[in-house]
C-alpha cells in the first residue's frame, strides 16, 4: 500500500528535522533510502530498498543502505520488523501501532488499538529490565490465506514483497 505524497511530504519533513537536531549530515542518499521506506507501508527488507533506491542513485552501495538503515533504526526514525522466518523489514511509520503477521505469505499488517499502547507493564516484565517500548504482534493466517468466510472480511492491500498493510 503506498501512502499519499502528502503523507510522504509530511514524513520526510519529521525525518530531515530529526536528522538535523542529532547533528547528522542530510545526505540526497539518506533522504533517498528514508522516502523509499517512507513511500509504502509495505515494510520492506533491505534488498527491496536497495533497489528501489538504487534506480534513482545509481552510485548508492548496498553497504550505504545497511549503515543508513541502522543508523535510522538507532535513532528510532524507522522501527525493525522480523516476521518468523523472512528477512528483517523496515517501517517508517513510528506511531504506536502493532502488526499482524501472517504465518503462510509473511504478510506484515499494521494495526492500531489504543489499549495495547496503554498497557501496564507487568511486575515480571519490570523485573527483567527497563521497558522502554511496547508492540503487540498478533500471528495467523491474513484474509487472503485464511479459508472461508474469513476471507471476504476487512480490506487488505496488494501484496508486495511478501508484505502488506492493513488499516481498520
Amino acid at each position: 500500500m503506498k501512502r499519499t505524497p502528502g503523507e510522504i511530504s509530511k514524513m520526510t519533513e519529521r525525518f530531515e528535522g530529526a536528522i538535523r537536531r542529532a547533528g547528522i549530515k542530510l545526505t540526497p542518499q539518506r533522504i533517498a533510502i528514508y522516502r523509499e521506506v517512507a513511500r509504502t507501508a509495505d515494510h520492506p527488507d533491505i534488498e527491496t530498498v536497495f533497489r528501489n533506491v538504487r534506480r534513482k542513485l545509481p552510485s548508492v552501495s548496498l553497504d550505504t543502505v545497511y549503515r543508513t538503515l541502522g543508523l535510522f533504526a538507532d535513532l528510532g526514525l524507522v522501527m525493525t520488523v522480523r516476521p518468523l522466518g523472512y528477512r528483517l523489514r523496515f517501517d517508517a511509520n513510528t506511531s504506536p501501532h502493532h502488526h499482524f503477521v501472517c504465518t503462510r505469505c509473511g504478510a506484515t499488517l499494521d494495526f492500531e488499538y489504543r489499549e495495547f499502547d496503554t498497557l501496564r507493564i507487568p511486575a515480571a516484565a519490570s523485573a527483567l529490565g527497563r521497558v522502554e517500548s511496547r508492540h503487540v504482534e498478533f500471528r495467523g493466517l491474513c484474509a487472503s490465506c485464511a479459508p472461508g468466510p474469513a476471507r471476504s472480511k476487512g480490506k487488505s492491500a496488494k501484496r508486495t514483497n511478501g508484505t502488506r498493510s492493513h488499516r481498520p
